[in-house]
Parts: C-alpha cells; structure tokens; sequence
C-alpha cells in the first residue's frame, strides 16, 4: 500500500490488468512503449507527453489512451523494457561474484543509455515481468552463495544503490554540460586558487587531471565495486575477507 499523509490508498499497477486488444488503428502496447523509450532516449523524462508520442506514432493522444491510460503508467512500462536489457550470465556454472559484476557493470551501461531511468527507479513500482525475473535471478545467485532471509535482498539492493551512486552524478554532469566543454587550464586554475589552503588536495587534482576522464570513472567504479564484493564475501567468510573480488581489475575499463 502507499500512504499519503492519513490516507491510505489501495495499490495499483498497470501489470495488474491485461493489455486492451489492438484497435482498428493498428497500435499496440509494445509499439506504444517501445516509441516512449525512443522519446525518453532523446528528449528525456520532463518532455514525453501522451501528445508528442501520439505524434511520433502518426496518432491521437486518444489512441494512446486505450492502451495507456496516463504517464505514470506509461513509464512504469517503459521501466520494466529497461530493466530487460540488463544481461547478465545464463550458464548456472557462473559464480555468484561473477554473475554480481557483471549486474553491476550492466546496470552501469544501461542507465547512461537510458538515463531518464534512473530517476523511475524507487519511485515507480518494478513489478512487470522482467523486474520480476530479473530479482528472481539475483535472488538465487545470493541464496546459492550463501546468503539468507532478507540478505539475499540487502546483497542486491547494495550493489544496486552502490551502481545508482556513481552513475546519477554521471549523468547530471553530462546533461549540465550540454555538449559544452570546459579549458582545462582554466580551470585548474581556478582550482589552484580557491584550494589553496590545501596543497595536497592540488596536487592530487593536478595528477587526475593527466587521466582520461572516461577511464578514470571506471577506475573509480573497479574499486568500488571490489569493495563491495569483498564485503558481502566477509559476511558469508570473515576469515577470507580482504581477497580481490574482481577476476580481472581491469575488466571494467575494458567495458567501457
């Protein structure tokens, strides 16, 4: 249920009715969500309108409207079509860490090329088909490690609030940019002059700034998300804590 200051309301998802049958028209749902996710993509989440789909889809608003019957439930399906694009192993030989990597990493991509969904994610319901199979899955990988009860989950949602830490700065940078660029003298610069207080904290701008900046966020995501492996492997062995969780250190550079 999901309150609302004293009230109480009865919960309610479009996954919790069958799709309409397709009119004379010729949409469909999945058609209707797929040209959402195409919008979203390229206008983001504050410019889709039922309007502008229905333009895109050669339609009415109205016709959308049998199929959908407002946003809220439009991008509640659009969520769980982005959920269905994380990939992670299917062979049951895969090892729990590996088969959490490769989530994490996933999850990583799959938000920069839909970054309207991380603002969906907690705030809409993932109960569609594909959130569910996708929670079944991780689900097992963590029971077959070793974890129980709700650490199971805790594993997961861990690994998923570390991926939406790094990532939803990452896009709020690049939207800010708009494209635009920034003199990197001049800013370093500027730097300089308002740290100046602390000459270690320059210095150890002035060696970052010598990396690309791509490779320097993945770097940052590697250790990271070792840690976090590492951690859950101390809660399921203490006595093997510490161990490097990641197979190859450098595997997320070479995935971006």
């Amino acid at each position: 249920m999901r309150e609302n200051n004293s009230r109480t309301e009865v919960f309610t998802s479009v996954w919790s009715r069958e799709p309409r049958r397709p009119r004379a028209t010729g949409l469909d749902r999945d058609q209707i969500v797929a040209a959402a996710v195409t919008l979203l993509d390229r206008d983001g989440l504050e410019a889709l309108s039922m309007r502008k789909l229905g333009a895109a889809l050669g339609a009415g608003a109205t016709s959308i409207y049998w199929y959908v019957p407002n946003k809220d439930e439009l991008l509640e399906l659009a969520l769980d079509e982005f959920w269905s694009e994380l990939d992670l192993p299917e062979s049951d030989a895969a090892g729990w860490q590996q088969i959490a990597t490769a989530f994490a990493y996933s999850l990583r991509q799959t938000l920069h090329a839909h970054p309207w969904a991380a603002a969906l994610i907690g705030t809409l319901p993932s109960v569609g088909p594909n959130a569910w199979r996708l929670t079944s899955r991780l689900r097992d990988t963590f029971a077959g490690a070793g974890f129980t009860g709700q650490d199971m989950y805790f594993a997961s949602s861990t690994i998923l609030g570390f991926v939406l830490g790094q990532v939803i700065p990452e896009i709020a940078f690049r939207k800010a940019l708009d494209g635009k660029e920034y003199d990197q003298q001049s800013a370093t610069a500027t730097i300089t002059r308002l740290a100046a207080d602390y000459p270690d904290l320059i210095a150890d701008h002035q060696a970052a700034v010598e990396m690309d900046p791509h490779a320097a966020r993945a770097m940052a995501f590697d250790f990271g998300l070792s840690c976090i492996l590492d951690g859950l492997a101390a809660k399921l062995d203490p006595e093997r804590a510490g161990r490097t969780s990641l197979a190859n250190p450098a595997e997320g550079v070479a995935r971006q």
